[in-house]
């Protein structure tokens, strides 16, 4: 997964940052996260079903061969000098890519979270998940430094190159992972199992307030990656490469937090979920009340360690309630969750026309701390889970 890790934590800056010099609007950022998300949120369900029926391994790498071959397509584009600010309205490659990705993003996130426990036992799934995080952090710190110092001695297409051949590389050493479950026959359509996925999830009350927060948490807090370009340029006045120091410091303090993760017992879940939340949010508000360099560079942090808090104990505490035969459904819900934050990105890229980007996301991060603190008060289910 190395090669994945690396390519999408390269993706989180560089696609944004494209849009952002091409169009210079808070709205179209909005528009592309939204062209992300419709597929994602479309198809969640048909994805976890396909994660409960079929070899989960093949459903990873279809989704790496397509991840690739949309980078290699936007790649080629910039090559050729369509996609420019000399062609308007060319941002539309990247709009259809986005779109292509997150349908086959949909087969293959579900999969990728619900293979864990079948590799390691129910028993370490909280230490699998802390270690797959902060392998992800590593990554995370490191490739969108490498991105933008890229970008700003290269340009965005050897940033695009490099992500279509680490896509590759993970489809190869994917393979080295091995074979956990057998394809069987069905007698119910994959729809139908959908709709038993979603009446799962409704009567065990646990997971389905688990969701629901974590539902309201993807909205409220991950819009602020798609307008981080917005502080980098507008208010930092920082470089490319400043951008992915910016997202490399707040995946310093992910590490941290999974290293710590890593080594703990397997118990306070619930409280993680929700102060995670809490965390992440309050570095959200410093984010969007700092004109400073180095408060900014806090801020990631801060957030950082919420981020990574919030969502191993999430994940940890699914995989941990949900029955093996549902385990890919429940899991699809959370990448749902992912399509919805494309909504909230669109909400504040709308918003910011009016407020600023600044104003969108404090208010944003504003409702998620009194969120976090609300459940953690009146939700005892999750607090003491």
């Amino acid at each position: 997964m190395m090669g994945q890790w690396a390519a999408m934590s390269m993706l989180m800056i560089t696609q944004s940052l494209l849009v952002y010099r091409l169009t210079g609007s808070a709205a179209i950022l909005g528009v592309l996260a939204l062209a992300t998300a419709i597929p994602q949120v479309l198809l969640f369900l048909v994805g976890g079903t396909m994660a409960d029926r079929f070899p989960k391994k093949r459903l990873i790498q279809i989704g790496q061969l397509a991840a690739g071959a949309m980078a290699l397509v936007v790649a080629i584009t910039l090559t050729t000098g369509y996609l420019s600010s000399e062609h308007p309205g060319s941002w539309w490659v990247l709009m259809v890519t986005a779109v292509i990705q997150g349908i086959f993003a949909a087969v293959a996130i579900p999969a990728r979270q619900a293979i864990i426990p079948e590799l390691v036992g129910a028993e370490r799934v909280m230490n699998a998940l802390a270690l797959n995080t902060m392998g992800t952090n590593t990554f995370r710190l490191v490739a969108p430094i490498v991105a933008g110092f890229v970008i700003d001695s290269a340009g965005f297409a050897a940033v695009f190159y490099t992500m279509a051949g680490l896509y590759l590389i993970a489809v190869f050493l994917t393979a080295f992972i091995p074979e956990t479950h057998k394809t069987t026959a069905h007698s119910r359509s994959t729809l139908a199992e959908a709709g038993e996925g979603l009446t799962y999830i409704w009567s065990n009350r646990t997971i389905f307030l688990i969701l629901t927060y974590a539902i309201f948490y993807i909205v409220l807090f991950m819009p602020y990656q798609m307008m981080l370009p917005i502080f980098s340029e507008t208010i930092l006045k920082v470089d490319a490469t400043g951008l992915g120091v910016l997202q490399g410091v707040s995946s310093v303090g992910a590490l941290l937090a999974s290293l710590v993760l890593a080594s703990i017992p397997n118990r306070k879940r619930g409280f993680l979920v929700l102060g995670g939340g809490m965390v992440a949010g309050l570095g959200l508000v410093i984010l969007a009340l700092s004109h400073s360099w180095y408060l900014s560079l806090a801020a990631m942090f801060v957030i950082g360690v919420g981020q990574a808090g919030h969502s191993t104990a999430l994940v940890t505490a699914l995989q941990a309630l949900a029955d093996a035969d549902y385990l890919g459904r429940v899991m699809s819900i959370l990448m749902m969750n992912q399509g919805l934050s494309g909504l909230g990105t669109f909400f504040v890229g709308m918003l910011s026309v009016g407020v600023g980007v600044q104003g969108a996301i404090g208010g944003f991060a504003t409702v998620l701390i009194l969120l976090s603190a609300f459940f953690l008060v009146f939700v005892p289910k999750i607090r003491k889970l």
